[in-house]
């Protein structure tokens, strides 16, 4: 790369950048803790929803200390909503690692942050760069969006040689000294300009040594994938609320998607069940109990990142045994007034809300 080019990018977009950072809650008091969290929160969640995330949470969890002396289950109840729980339970045990193993005190060396337990690559350059000022470059979706139309790259940004070649072409451009205010200006041109639909190019300051403007053509890059269909499931809950008005619920074991969280317990529906027939036998497998299933409470329809479900919530009634562990971390009998103080997923939130001021009907 000519070294007119690279003085030139760097000048233009720290210039720009300058001029039109957001005022956000991590950029103020910025210390390697709020960086790391930050940085958690922002992948594959939208700032907008991060921003309020992030406040509530360092009201809660303003240290290390704090976050590594909490629950497991107050962490998971304060990312509840935000979704990729894996995060909220690596961070937990990220903080207790680092008070029992480095004295509350994060590494100051790209290779020391990345030896830490549930940090990554990008983790570890991010708050290495933003925390720390250390000459390593990031590669997020924003600033793989921008590098593709800089250099009309038409290769896939999310395959292995074309991750190379992206990332070979920001650590050129990485300016010594500057690291973190170059890796923020990209992120921030991709969100604000650089956008996937509609980008701003007449206010892009890479606008002369854009390739894919020079060739009329910014929105074809990056390369699109054809979007595969997501499957879609179809899933039971039961329902079950004794006689002192207390719902049973059920806990996820950590190694399952949406680990640590608690549940209307059920499962997915076999082809040629009925839902009652599912919902019977997933409340037998799960807890060993034998239920009547009633009439429907509400039908919730979710999607998550590579699947979309519709839960289906039936009132139910216990005839025979009583709860136990069999595929589940632990189960309870909790009253309305308290299932919100466990962390539930955004669709068994939604049967919660649907329980409000409903009465179980008799069947």
């Amino acid at each position: 790369m000519e070294a007119k080019i690279v003085r030139v990018f760097r000048h233009d977009l720290l210039a720009w950048f300058r001029r039109h950072r957001r005022a956000l809650p991590w950029r103020t008091r910025r210390t390697p803790y709020r960086v790391w969290i930050s940085e958690l929160m922002l992948q594959q969640t939208r700032v907008e929803q991060a921003r309020d995330y992030f406040l509530r949470f360092m009201k809660r969890f303003p240290n290390l200390k704090a976050l590594a002396a909490a629950s497991q289950q107050d962490v998971l109840k304060l990312w509840e909503g935000l979704g990729y729980y894996s995060r909220a339970r690596r961070a937990h045990q990220t903080a207790q690692w680092l008070i029992e193993k480095c004295n509350g005190k994060f590494p100051r060396t790209f290779e020391g942050l990345l030896a830490l337990p549930g940090i990554g690559p990008y983790t570890a350059a991010a708050v290495g760069s933003l925390a720390f000022n250390l000459d390593v470059a990031v590669v997020d979706g924003n600033v793989a969006r921008v590098l593709c139309r800089v250099f009309a790259f038409d290769g896939d940004p999310r395959g292995g040689a074309g991750k190379k070649k992206l990332q070979a072409w920001v650590d050129e451009l990485l300016p010594h000294g500057r690291a973190g205010a170059f890796n923020e200006s990209l992120m921030e041109l991709g969100a604000l300009c650089c956008t996937p639909r509609k980008p701003d190019c007449p206010k892009c300051p890479l606008l002369k040594t854009c390739q894919a403007y020079a060739e009329g053509r910014p929105e074809n890059f990056p390369t699109k994938t054809a979007k595969k269909k997501l499957p879609h499931k179809i899933v039971g809950a039961g329902v079950i609320v004794n006689r002192h008005g207390e719902f049973l619920i059920a806990q996820r074991h950590e190694h399952e998607m949406l680990g640590g969280l608690w549940e209307f317990p059920g499962g997915k529906q076999e082809p040629g069940e009925t839902m009652e027939q599912c919902i019977a036998r997933e409340l037998r497998e799960e807890l060993g109990i034998h239920v009547r299933v009633g009439p429907c409470l509400t039908v919730v329809h979710h999607a998550y990142s590579h699947f979309t479900i519709a839960l289906h919530a039936h009132w139910c009634r216990i005839e025979r045994g009583r709860p136990r562990n069999f595929q589940c971390l632990e189960n309870a009998w909790v009253p309305f007034s308290k299932l919100w103080k466990k962390p539930f997923s955004r669709a068994d939130l939604h049967i919660i809300t649907a329980l409000r001021g409903v009465k179980p009907p008799k069947f």
